[in-house]
């Protein structure tokens, strides 16, 4: 898809302060639902930067289940758009824990102090923040579900918690 007209980018639609969701429910951007899906592409973008220092492949992985998060949240469980959306499943919280024990297997976690930024390296520091940014995540989702009566996203809050987890072993390893 190419992008080579403005009004494909500026809809003008957000200007009164309200836009929609992906089946076309319209709320007010200060809903938690934006500030959620903001935060999502906050933690997808710094994870973007962080795989230019790192070259780390899990990360467009991660990437991707981001994107899948997104949808999730972005699109009402009632609505015909909700069974064609790719759902986070319990497969993919396991794919996040193996991959947390291949990383504990290849180095142990000893860290000395627990100093936000890493003790070890600038890439450790790049994750670290990835940390942060995933444990916010984790505190909008939470409040989605309960401001929205979102049960169906218990998954997507596990995953999310475990990513926490993994990214805290990278910056530890890294």
């Amino acid at each position: 898809m190419y992008i080579n007209k403005i009004r494909n980018i500026a809809t003008k639609q957000g200007d009164k302060g309200t836009s929609k969701n992906y089946n076309n429910d319209i709320f007010r951007k200060s809903d938690i639902l934006f500030e959620t899906l903001g935060s999502i592409d906050e933690l997808s973008s710094f994870l973007g930067l962080t795989y230019h220092f790192s070259n780390l492949s899990q990360i467009i992985i991660i990437q991707n289940d981001l994107q899948k998060l997104s949808s999730i949240i972005a699109t009402s469980p009632k609505s015909e758009l909700y069974s064609k959306i790719e759902m986070i499943t319990i497969d993919d919280i396991a794919s996040l824990e193996k991959r947390m024990q291949l990383e504990l297997d290849r180095k142990a976690i000893k860290p000395k102090l627990f100093l936000p930024g890493s003790e070890k390296s600038t890439i450790g520091a790049y994750f670290d923040v990835c940390r942060t940014l995933a444990r916010r995540v984790e505190r909008r989702i939470d409040e989605f579900i309960m401001k929205h009566n979102r049960e169906d996203l218990e998954t997507v809050r596990s995953y999310i918690n475990r990513l926490s987890d993994y990214l805290f072993i990278l910056s530890c390893n890294l």
